[in-house]
């Protein structure tokens, strides 16, 4: 499979805070590449990168050999229509109805006649497994009705890359279970390109082709599911088993000691 999306020596400072260093990696053409790591890691903000929401303070993000980090404001707009993103928390609109969320693209964008876009957001939300829910507005739906809306909505124009930020947060293990299946059925029958930033570690062996670790701002370690379960790294093998005990726990106690002694 050829390389969808490349990220080059990716940096970030929010003032004199480096929050990535030199990220380096690539997603195939159809993967799922999940991004794993600890809160404040930088997950998030890699993806963010991605979708251009930020700016690196040096490096590149080429999709389909396009930096998008040297693209006007304008191009940059027109080339997010090949990438959805999935809100941690589905941001979808309490005032619009589903089919309004769904379509929200369209009735600010387009001409489209409303029939034409309820219609085609009808279609996504058969494809995310919900009907006849149209006409409801968010705050009637359960928490997994919401993030399977907002995933329609993200794949509303057909895009080719999916960002999915945090789609398990929250949910019960059935629900997760059905946004895991859905993932991969976006990939298998759509041809979408996938990343997905998690900390839910069941979903992520489960759905990942190949799995990124991240730590503090630093790739620790990419590789198949297998591979990772089997990495001799001390730090991958500490995440993964959920170990109290390992050198993410002590820089813990080292920081703490040094912030104490200022």
């Amino acid at each position: 499979m050829s390389v969808k999306i490349r990220v080059e020596g990716l940096y970030k400072k929010f003032d004199k805070r480096e929050v990535i260093h030199d990220i380096n990696f690539d997603v195939k053409e159809r993967e799922v590449f999940v991004i794993v790591g600890g809160s404040g890691s930088g997950k998030s903000t890699v993806i963010k990168h991605i979708i251009g929401l930020l700016k690196p303070t040096s490096g590149k993000v080429l999709i389909d050999s396009t930096d998008i980090t040297s693209l006007k404001d304008s191009e940059l707009i027109e080339f997010r229509k090949k990438i959805g993103y999935l809100f941690q928390e589905g941001a979808l609109f309490d005032s619009l109805k589903v089919w309004e969320n769904v379509g929200f693209y369209y009735l600010e964008n387009t001409k489209m006649p409303i029939s034409e876009i309820k219609k085609l957001a009808t279609e996504k939300l058969a494809l995310v497994g919900l009907k006849d829910i149209e006409d409801l507005y968010p705050s009637q739906l359960s928490g997994g009705m919401r993030k399977r809306v907002a995933l329609a909505r993200a794949i509303s124009y057909n895009p080719e890359i999916i960002l999915y930020d945090e789609p398990t947060s929250g949910l019960d293990p059935v629900t997760s279970a059905m946004i895991d299946r859905l993932v991969l059925k976006l990939r298998d029958e759509i041809g979408v390109t996938s990343i997905v930033v998690t900390h839910d570690l069941e979903s992520a062996f489960s759905i990942a082709d190949r799995i990124m670790y991240i730590h503090k701002g630093r790739v620790i370690a990419v590789g198949t599911p297998e591979e990772i379960k089997n990495s001799p790294n001390p730090y991958v093998q500490q995440f993964i088993n959920r170990l109290p005990e390992g050198p993410i726990t002590q820089e813990f106690f080292e920081e703490i000691k040094t912030k104490g002694g200022r």
